[in-house]
């Protein structure tokens, strides 16, 4: 019985320990004014309640076309404990991360209509539209001041609005960091949330709008691959993927 509880310890604290040197995601939201709490990874989904879809790891997403790139790895539904969050088109939504390591790299909103009810909906299969996005704000790549360090001085949140003329239904909605702190290898970090939006208008975003993920990204693309080390002096960075949707 000691060695068991001896293990049972060690690997606690192995877990603890690898959370700590990782790197993290969004952990809770403020939605229309309603604190909702987000999936808790490192943790069984059975008996985990959220708005938040299943993501089971720290870890970055290296890959722009991998198939975990939707709402990271797993996405998947929690079942019946899997909630939406209601909220009027026009609101503000902030997402909350873990004390966040890094401070180079953008800050990506996106949303995605469901056909019927999100908690049937497969992610990958999803149209979505970016709602928000900040990258380089000012200075130089190396040492200007970017999105995520904002993200970082601001309590580590991040505050998007919901186009208020976006008609009412069942959406997802995607929070993205993408980390450019290492040379050429790019760290994804998406989770994504369900609401159901109430109020609104009529209009809703051309093609020109709409991506699939995995789809929207490429390691080809300027954005993503990308060593800022080697451009010290350069003051423009293009954030990969479509425009943002105003309504």
């Amino acid at each position: 019985m000691l060695l068991s509880s001896a293990f049972a310890a060690l690997a606690l604290a192995l877990s603890q320990v690898r959370q700590a040197s990782a790197h993290g995601g969004v952990l809770n939201y403020n939605i229309g004014g309603t604190m909702y709490k987000g999936f808790t990874p490192y943790n069984t989904p059975v008996g985990q309640i959220s708005i938040q879809r299943e993501w089971d790891t720290y870890d970055p997403i290296t890959n722009p076309t991998s198939g975990t790139i939707p709402c990271n790895t797993n996405g998947a539904n929690l079942g019946a404990n899997q909630l939406s969050a209601t909220v009027a088109a026009g609101s503000k939504v902030i997402a909350y991360w873990n004390p966040w390591p890094h401070t180079i790299g953008p800050v990506m909103v996106y949303m995605a209509k469901c056909p019927s009810s999100c908690t049937s909906a497969t992610p990958s299969s999803l149209s979505w539209f970016k709602i928000d996005q900040a990258g380089l704000i000012s200075g130089t790549l190396t040492s200007g001041t970017w999105a995520m360090g904002q993200l970082v001085s601001n309590n580590n949140s991040w505050t998007s609005t919901i186009p208020a003329s976006l008609p009412a239904g069942e959406y997802m909605i995607r929070h993205e960091l993408l980390a450019l702190h290492t040379s050429n290898q790019p760290q994804f970090y998406p989770e994504c949330a369900q609401l159901k939006v109430t109020g609104g208008g009529s209009s809703s975003p051309s093609s020109s709008y709409l991506v699939k993920f995995p789809g929207a990204y490429s390691t080809s693309d300027p954005g993503v691959t990308i060593d800022i080390y080697s451009q010290p002096t350069v003051t423009t960075y293009k954030i990969p993927g479509p425009a943002v949707w105003k309504g």
